[in-house]
């Protein structure tokens, strides 16, 4: 299959939450794995913020135990707190030039081997939900069609997730209007009687 197809399945696959038993933390692990395989990086993270507004990891391309440990540093500094924080895209293309930048993230990084990391938002109706974060093994910056492919496919997620959510207090609102009506009926019968 080309790359051009994997991405069109890609976008395809991000977009579909409408099936019944979506599952969003196997949305997220799919994302973060498709990154890697279309993208010039080596793993890839995904964080969302909480209710409170805490930047949380929901999913990793990576295995190593070691990736929460350094996902946690970034809850103090590091790109994508910052990503997070003003809404845009960070970059760094070396580490070793940005230890002033993110002290504890940086060298944290470094120490597992990661020269560069690029932060992008994930982002829908002008909110930003979290962040995407590609690091990498080697200096350099991501080129721009894969920056740009990245920026596309955290904007699809953020959609998705936020559809999802929408869907899902639908059916809440739904089934709460339903047992009031069920109820209403109840009480009408009722009134009924006694009339």
């Amino acid at each position: 299959m080309s790359r051009e197809q994997r991405i069109v399945e890609t976008f395809v696959e991000l977009a579909d939450t409408m099936v019944d038993g979506f599952d969003v933390v196997d949305f997220l692990h799919r994302l973060a794995g498709r990154c890697v395989e279309l993208l010039d990086c080596g793993e890839a993270r995904i964080l969302l913020a909480d209710t409170a507004g805490v930047l949380r990891v929901m999913a990793s391309s990576s295995e190593r135990p070691d990736a929460l440990e350094l996902l946690q540093s970034q809850n103090e500094d590091g790109p994508c707190f910052e990503c997070f924080a003003s809404g845009r895209a960070v970059f760094s293309g070396n580490l070793d030039e940005d230890q002033r930048r993110w002290p504890v993230f940086a060298p944290a990084a470094a120490r597992r081997g990661v020269r560069s990391v690029h932060a992008l938002p994930m982002r829908a109706r002008g909110a930003t939900i979290g962040g995407l974060n590609l690091f990498r093994a080697k200096a350099g910056r991501v080129d721009q069609p894969d920056a740009t492919l990245a920026q596309g496919m955290a904007d699809i997620a953020a959609i998705a997730l936020l559809q999802e959510r929408a869907v899902r207090e639908g059916r809440d609102v739904v089934s709460q209007l339903q047992g009031a009506l069920t109820s209403r009926v109840v009480i009408e019968q009722a009134t009924g009687m006694l009339a």
